[in-house]
């Protein structure tokens, strides 16, 4: 089995753990909330790298980041050691952050609407609407879980494109081409984004 072909095994790790009494009015409140604080940095007026340290806290604080690099690292997690799975969870989440908080800047004058929840086997999908200037509305959903012990996103569709695949294939390419030195690859993502 390759690391692409690597299949839910990170999700089934979501899925095993404990859960709270989630419904879909928490969730919805959830993303309210990051969404609320996503327009606080874009509306700062802040440089771009201080926006994109911003941007690094907050996917911290509402991504289960552990699971998300996890799933985007795949059959290599198993081998990797203790330290190097919490330098890959730091540099998977500044690679994010820098990735995706580029293209947040596009939100400037724009707004982001939640449009329902729905229930799903591993928590809630929340469906929002984002309006930008000048610019056909995206949809974006959001995957929320706490089965972490708390409120998380553990996913991201933006209009349809999966954060979790899309990741895992540009991580396995990184690691294809450093010959599976995963220490490597953790540097190329600190550079990358």
């Amino acid at each position: 089995m390759n690391r692409r072909a690597f299949g839910g095994g990170a999700l089934a790790i979501v899925l095993a753990r404990p859960a709270l009494a989630l419904n879909a009015d928490d969730a919805t409140a959830f993303i309210k909330r990051l969404i609320g604080d996503i327009y606080s940095v874009i509306d700062s007026g802040a440089p771009e790298a201080a926006m994109i340290r911003q941007f690094e806290e907050l996917f911290v604080r509402y991504a289960d980041v552990q699971i998300m690099a996890q799933y985007a690292l795949g059959v290599d997690a198993r081998s990797a050691t203790a330290e190097q799975k919490s330098a890959f969870n730091t540099a998977f989440a500044g690679y994010i952050a820098k990735k995706y908080g580029k293209r947040f800047r596009q939100f400037i004058g724009g707004r982001i609407e939640v449009e329902g929840a729905r229930k799903i086997k591993a928590g809630f999908e929340i469906k929002t609407t984002a309006y930008l200037k000048g610019e056909n509305p995206i949809e974006v959903i959001f995957l929320v879980s706490d089965k972490s012990g708390e409120l998380q996103f553990f996913n991201m569709f933006l209009e349809g494109v999966n954060l979790l695949l899309t990741e895992r294939s540009e991580i396995g390419s990184m690691l294809d081409m450093s010959g599976g030195d995963l220490n490597a690859t953790i540097h190329e993502l600190n550079k990358a984004g």
